[in-house]
């Protein structure tokens, strides 16, 4: 790690919140040797900080690094702040705006009395001032108070850094906090989790720990509670949780035995804190609880609802369908109808039963019936998806603008909160949600935040695919609990009824799989294989498909690890789709070689750049000197990586099944072996089964496939939304 020293000139961007800034230091020392060009000139610097001035000297401690755009800058990990010692940097320091009401004739006229001990007696003995002609009491409270204020800030943050802390969390804490800091994280250091993002349990154990707090404080105990409860949560989709259970997850967490009687007092003391709520055993988040009860009481009342009624809508349909060339069956005029006159509607149905084309004839009969024009419907309709390739699919099909849920909450990926909240909601009249299986308890009730208590909204999707991969089963709660207005779409539309993926999805939703139904038509071929074998198989029929378009054809499979995994496939896939040649450049990230024109798919969100989880495109340009920089093209969307988010991409050839889910391929191959042990279930097969419209490779086991049919433990999730719709909120 490198120091400079120097004088902040310049704020080119700060985030009040969190501290973050970007900005000019002129430099005048330095022990890197790298950095001896920078003394007596400036260089950029980003970093997190408390409150910068010009006036005081600074000494950063971080690195030289390169970025896209702004060439060389100086990272900052942590930073001092250098008292000024010499008159003329006291007198400089007092001048700097930071003290209203002292000028440059005052504070030469406090240094010439005080000398280099000014601000040492200003913070001290600050009534002496008084004696300074020209001096006011209310200059004395100022400069003691503004000083006392500054001093105090920065120690606090030192302390904090003293702790353990990183300077960013720092910030993050201060920020918070600010001058009852040390107050609060002395009294329960563990509070830090609950109120600062990005500052999770770990960290926090660990650094309280180092600090002195028994492994058996009932702050660790209680924090180390809802931490379990949280990340169970997300682990296996569950709400709630019993009491021995979390007693059982706490003793391997913390490291050793906790009593009943130290756990029943975290529990008691988490209620009284409205952390947790416990109802008949059962103890739940906060959180959870609250969005369950807000889901159930909103879809209720909306279900309740009188509605509206329209004598000229079946006229609206009937022009429709001569408009678009096609004929509506009674399921889907029937869906159209509820959705125009229900404030609450459910429309649900497996693959080529015309989901899709029902929404784009709501949207075009709501537009007609309430006379808008096609500007007008998109500020009264949102058209949503819980992913961005799913958000695409429905924009394409319906003409219209749609987003993910994300994108129209405004998420704020800093501090994890949405912008559109209940304190500003959205002004949109209805919500069309496609892929609504993928929505978890946690979204839908931030959505509901968002939007007015009495918006209409329709939701569409199948509840046999892969549950959210956050907690809750939402879409299938709601159709379960016979409480509230479902459309079932059972007539095969898509593909038409004959197809063989469409009867062998809907096979795999009843739980036999017919074995005859393999290789009697192109559309649905089964390759026998051991898992030693599935590669080369799939790099066999790659090889016919390596020149079509990288949207139609895709590799799916459940795992990453395994002789037949994810990672094992893309490897050899690679030199099939996207040779090694002197014409492509191409770049070492960690154990994988990406080059120029390799397919790759997008891990997390990246708003500002409009690409999203499981977004697929295609590395168009990769520079490695002066810089590291990939560039890749999603749907005619270009995004820059340096290497602070490569890992925000992997290859593509194969991918996971729920990278999948709300994306659709003509053509696709999944294995199915034994290797894949726990992931082989009902569910997965189904939805990997489903993403696939033209053509379906299945290679492995029939033996696996029976038992993936047949497993449906991985399906069940606790949770109380179907519960509190049919026997009331408890």
């Amino acid at each position: 790690m490198s120091s400079l020293k120097g004088k902040f000139t310049k704020t080119i961007f700060q985030n009040h919140s969190t501290g973050y800034t970007i900005g000019i230091i002129k430099v005048s020392d330095t022990d890197s040797e790298e950095l001896a060009e920078y003394i007596n000139r400036s260089i950029t610097f980003t970093g997190y900080f408390h409150e910068l001035n010009e006036v005081d000297t600074y000494e950063f401690f971080g690195k030289i690094v390169q970025h896209e755009k702004y060439g060389e800058q100086f990272q900052v990990e942590s930073y001092d702040r250098c008292r000024p010692e010499s008159k003329n940097s006291i007198i400089e320091f007092l001048t700097s705006g930071l003290f209203k009401g002292i000028g440059e004739k005052k504070a030469k006229s406090i240094v010439d009395v005080l000398g280099a001990d000014t601000l040492k007696i200003i913070l001290e003995t600050p009534d002496n001032l008084i004696l300074i002609p020209g001096i006011t009491k209310a200059n004395v409270d100022t400069l003691h108070n503004r000083l006392k204020e500054y001093e105090a800030s920065y120690q606090v943050i030192m302390k904090l850094g003293d702790m353990g802390f990183s300077t960013k969390d720092s910030m993050l804490i201060y920020n918070t906090y600010k001058g009852k800091t040390i107050d609060i994280i002395s009294e329960d250091i563990y509070r830090i989790v609950y109120d600062v993002f990005d500052i999770g349990f770990k960290k926090i154990d660990m650094i309280a720990l180092n600090n002195g707090v028994e492994k058996d404080a009932l702050i660790r105990v209680c924090a180390a509670t809802t931490y379990i409860m949280d990340e169970v949560s997300n682990a296996y989709g569950h709400s709630y949780y019993y009491y021995e259970e979390i007693l059982n997850y706490l003793n391997r967490v913390l490291g050793i035995s906790i009593s009943s009687d130290l756990f029943d007092q975290a529990i008691i003391k988490l209620e009284a804190d409205s952390k947790i709520v416990e109802k008949e055993g059962r103890y739940y988040l906060k959180e959870m609880y609250q969005a369950e009860c807000l889901i159930v009481k909103r879809f209720r009342l909306l279900a309740n609802n009188e509605g509206i009624t329209s004598k000229k809508i079946d006229d609206v349909i009937a022009e429709l369908e001569e408009h678009f060339g096609i004929s509506y069956n009674e399921e889907q005029r029937r869906a159209i109808i509820d959705s125009y006159e229900k404030d609450f509607l459910i429309i649900t149905g497996g693959p080529g039963t015309g989901k899709t084309t029902i929404m784009k004839g709501i949207c075009e009969v709501y537009r007609e019936l309430n006379k808008l024009s096609y500007e007008r419907l998109q500020e009264k309709v949102a058209l949503l998806a819980p992913t961005g390739r799913a958000a695409k699919r429905m924009s394409e099909t319906s003409g219209l603008r749609a987003s993910t849920i994300h994108r129209f909450l405004k998420w704020n990926k800093e501090n994890n909160k949405f912008q559109v909240n209940e304190y500003n909601k959205s002004k949109v009249e209805f919500v069309i949600i496609d892929e609504a299986s993928m929505i978890d308890t946690y979204l839908m009730a931030s959505l509901l935040r968002g939007i007015s208590a009495n918006c209409k909204i329709v939701m569409v999707g199948d509840d046999h695919q892969l549950p959210s991969v956050g907690p809750g089963q939402l879409l299938h709660d709601l159709i379960d609990s016979e409480k509230l207005p479902v459309v079932k779409l059972e007539q095969l539309y898509r593909q038409g009824a004959d197809s063989n993926i469409i009867s062998l999805a809907y096979d795999i939703r009843n739980g036999c799989v017919k074995r005859d139904i393999f290789n009697e038509e192109e559309d649905l071929t089964f390759i026998p294989s051991s898992p030693e074998e599935v590669i080369s198989n799939i790099m066999e029929i790659s090889e016919t498909y390596k020149d079509y378009n990288y949207k139609d054809f895709q590799i799916l499979a459940p795992m990453y690890k395994t002789i037949c995994g994810i990672d094992e496939i893309n490897k050899k896939l690679q030199d099939i789709f996207n040779p090694k040649s002197k014409t492509k450049k191409e770049m070492r990230i960690g154990e994988v070689v990406f080059r120029e024109g390799d397919k790759v798919i997008q891990l997390t969100n990246m708003p500002d750049d409009n690409v999203y989880n499981g977004d697929i495109g295609i590395i168009s340009r990769i520079t490695s000197s002066p810089k590291k920089e990939i560039e890749i093209e999603f749907d005619y969307n270009s995004v820059r990586y340096t290497p602070s988010n490569f890992s925000n991409f992997r290859l593509a050839y194969a991918i996971s099944i729920h990278k999948a889910q709300g994306s659709e391929f003509s053509i696709v191959i999944m294995p199915v072996v034994r290797n894949y042990n726990k992931m082989l279930y009902r569910k997965l097969v189904y939805t990997g089964i489903t993403r696939s419209k033209k053509k379906l490779f299945l290679i492995g086991n029939l033996d696996a496939l029976d038992v993936a049919v047949a497993n449906t433990e991985s399906d069940i999730r606790r949770t109380t939304v179907k519960e509190f719709l049919v026997n009331g909120i408890k």
